[in-house]
């Protein structure tokens, strides 16, 4: 079993930052297509996004979002993030250097909990699942657009064939589903959508337990 670090994660995207827009422009046009804008579309009250990368998502968040902390390992995508931040002059956001895994938050400080095309590389996504719904208030949702494996039994083959190459490249996990790791950390799963070639794109709403009985 292939098993990336915290270590391995930083290096491979340090070292592609400069390309990853360029990449992530391609994938969300001809396969993804839609999947960011409707995980940012869901957001409102204090939002949490791991893996908040070159900032792609920022502009894109809207009033209902009153603050928003983005955490990343690559500083080279967060300076990117934070040139994104000016240049489009982005209020109401903070970015970080931090690990999904362990979060530097409160205990139920947040609204939304955000993740696009970022699960894929976490090396624990259970251990980020549950710090998830530690962050998140009762009622809060996880929302996420991945990336995963096919529904197809010869694309999944090829996929699981290609894995360890695309890990030494990009520290990603191709053919990880991330319901799995939701449910076991105590996620309500509402809504999981899978679209794109062979239904490699995910986009799940899980959300969690409101013991007011609201949600």
């Amino acid at each position: 079993m292939n098993r990336t670090s915290n270590e391995d994660i930083a290096k491979a995207f340090n070292k592609n930052a400069r390309l990853y827009d360029r990449w992530m422009n391609f994938f969300e046009r001809f396969i993804a297509n839609g999947a960011r804008a409707w995980a940012v579309s869901r957001a409102q009250g204090a939002v949490v996004e791991i893996g908040v990368g070159s900032g792609l998502n920022l502009p894109l968040y809207g009033p209902e979002v009153k603050h928003l902390r983005g955490f990343d390992l690559s500083e080279k995508m967060l300076a990117i993030a934070r040139r994104r931040v000016t240049e489009n002059c982005i209020a109401r956001v903070e970015l970080h250097h931090g690990d999904a895994q362990t979060l530097d938050l409160p205990s139920g400080s947040a609204d939304t909990f955000i993740s696009t095309f970022t699960f894929c590389a976490i090396p624990d996504p259970l251990a980020a699942s549950r710090e998830a719904y530690r962050v998140l208030r009762p009622g809060g949702v996880f929302v996420l657009a991945e990336h995963g494996r096919s529904t197809r039994a010869l694309a999944r083959a090829l996929m699981r064939a290609i894995e360890p190459l695309i890990i030494r490249v990009s520290a990603e996990h191709i053919t990880r589903d991330p319901v799995p790791y939701l449910a076991s950390a105590g996620f309500s799963i509402t809504e999981v959508q899978r679209s794109g070639p062979g239904g490699i794109v995910f986009q799940i709403l899980a959300y969690k337990h409101d013991t007011s009985g609201n949600n």
